[in-house]
C-alpha cells in the first residue's frame, strides 16, 4: 500500500491524482491532503476518501470553516508549518506537490529530505532550488518522479538508453493560445483571451504561462536539474495536437516519443506506479482513423519568455529565484490589467539582469532573491 500526501489537492493535478486513487484503492491510500483556502472542496475530499490528516494553508480563514463538513476520522489543521510536517512524516511514503508557485517548495524539500518519493508536479521546486533538491535527492535517497506531462514523456522515454548515450531531448508545446500569430497580433490580447488554452485545462496562472510560453520556459530549467542535462541538450518543438509529449534522441539518431491523448492521469499514475505500469485511468490512444501530427520551431520573436529559460538553464544559481518569482507577480498584475502581455517578458527580463547573483546559493539566499524579486516587480514601471 502506497500511502499518499496530496498536496494541492483541490487544483487540477490534485483532482486528477485523486481519480488515480479513486481507481486503486487496493494499492493507494490518500492519507493526507492540503489546500490553500478551498475549504468546501477540501471537506467533500475528505468525506470521500476519509484521510487521517487535512490541511488549510491559510490560517485567516480558520473561523470561517464549518468543521461539521469534515469527517470525525480527519484531522483538520492550519498552516503552511503542517504541510511541511505531514511532508516529512513517518507515515507517509510518497508526496503529491501540486501546490502552485513558490509556495510548494518549503514540503518538496521536506519530503526529499525525509528521503520520499516525490512526485513532482511543482515545477518551481526545481526552477528555484534544482541543484540543492537534485543533491538532497542523492544523499537521502529519495525519489523525484516527473508528473508533468513532458518530463514524464521524457523520464519514460529515457528507459530506452543509457544517459551517456543521450544526444538531446526535445521537449514538445502545443504552442497555447496565440500559436502562429505574430508580435503585433498578440501586443494587445486581453486575460480573457489569454486565458483560451486550446488543449489543457488548467488554472489561471500556468494558463497565462502557456500563453507566453513562459511554462516552457521553466519547463527547460526543471528538465536542466532533473535530467543533469545542460541547456545545450534541450530542444522546443511546437506540437499543437499535444499527442507526443516530448521526445529523447539518442546519439545513434533514434528518436523516441512518448505519445498519448492529453491526460494528465497517465503521468501521475506513473509516477505512482513506477517501475510498474497498471492498467489505464487515462483515456487511451485510438488509431482507427487518419490523423496527422505536425511540429515546427518555436518563434522566439513572438515568446521571448522561452529564450529566459535557456538563459537561466545556462547559468543557474540565483536566476531561477529570480525569474519565477518576477513571473508570478508579473502574470498577477497582467491578470488584473495593471500590465500588458509583453510586459511580463520585459519586466522578467530586467531584473534577472539587474539582481545581485550567487552561483552558489544557499536556500536563505535563494529566498531573499525571492523577496527581493517580489517587491521590485510590484514596484516595477513599463
Amino acid at each position: 500500500m502506497n500511502r499518499l500526501a496530496i498536496l494541492g489537492a483541490t487544483g487540477s493535478i490534485g483532482t486528477s491524482s485523486l481519480d488515480v486513487a479513486r481507481a486503486y484503492r487496493d494499492r493507494l491510500e490518500v492519507v493526507a491532503v492540503s489546500a490553500n483556502r478551498n475549504w468546501r472542496k477540501l471537506a467533500e475530499i475528505c468525506r470521500e476518501f476519509s484521510p487521517r490528516i487535512a490541511i488549510l494553508a491559510e490560517e485567516k480563514i480558520q473561523n470561517e470553516v464549518d468543521t461539521e463538513l469534515f469527517p470525525k476520522q480527519t484531522e483538520l489543521r492550519f498552516g503552511t508549518e503542517a504541510i511541511t510536517q505531514i511532508a516529512r512524516a513517518e507515515e507517509i511514503d510518497t508526496v503529491i506537490a501540486a501546490i502552485v508557485g513558490a509556495a510548494g517548495l518549503e514540503s518538496s524539500y521536506a519530503a526529499v529530505d525525509a528521503g520520499k518519493r516525490l512526485a513532482i508536479a511543482n515545477k518551481e521546486t526545481l526552477v528555484v532550488a534544482g541543484p540543492i533538491i537534485v543533491d538532497r535527492a542523492e544523499q537521502t535517497g529519495a525519489e523525484l518522479l516527473p508528473v508533468d506531462s513532458e518530463h514524464s514523456a521524457i523520464f519514460q522515454a529515457l528507459q530506452a538508453g543509457k544517459r551517456q548515450e543521450v544526444s538531446r531531448i526535445i521537449l514538445t508545446s502545443s504552442g497555447g493560445p496565440f500559436r502562429g500569430k505574430s508580435k503585433k497580433e498578440i501586443a494587445t490580447v486581453t486575460p480573457e483571451q489569454a486565458l483560451q488554452h486550446p488543449t489543457w485545462n488548467m488554472g489561471e496562472k500556468i494558463t497565462i504561462d502557456s500563453a507566453t510560453m513562459m511554462n516552457k520556459a521553466l519547463e527547460i530549467i526543471e528538465a536542466r536539474w532533473l535530467f543533469g542535462l545542460p541547456a545545450r541538450q534541450i530542444e522546443v518543438a511546437i506540437h499543437q495536437e499535444s499527442f507526443v509529449h516530448s521526445m529523447v534522441e539518442f546519439t545513434d539518431g533514434s528518436v523516441i516519443a512518448q505519445m498519448s491523448p492529453p491526460d494528465m492521469r497517465l503521468p501521475i499514475q506513473y509516477a505512482l506506479s513506477y517501475p510498474h505500469r497498471w492498467e489505464a485511468v487515462a483515456t487511451k490512444s485510438k488509431f482507427d482513423k487518419p490523423f496527422s501530427l505536425h511540429f515546427s520551431p518555436p518563434d522566439f520573436e513572438s515568446f521571448p519568455a522561452l529564450r529566459l529559460g535557456f538563459d537561466v538553464a545556462t547559468q543557474g544559481g540565483t536566476t531561477g529565484a529570480v525569474l519565477n518569482a518576477c513571473n508570478e507577480v508579473a502574470v498577477s498584475r497582467f491578470l488584473h490589467r495593471d500590465l500588458s502581455f509583453y510586459d511580463i517578458p520585459r519586466l522578467c527580463r530586467e531584473l534577472l539582469d539587474r539582481h545581485d547573483f550567487i552561483s552558489k546559493p544557499t536556500i536563505e539566499e535563494l529566498e531573499a532573491r525571492d523577496q527581493w524579486a517580489r517587491k521590485e516587480s510590484y514596484l516595477w514601471k513599463p
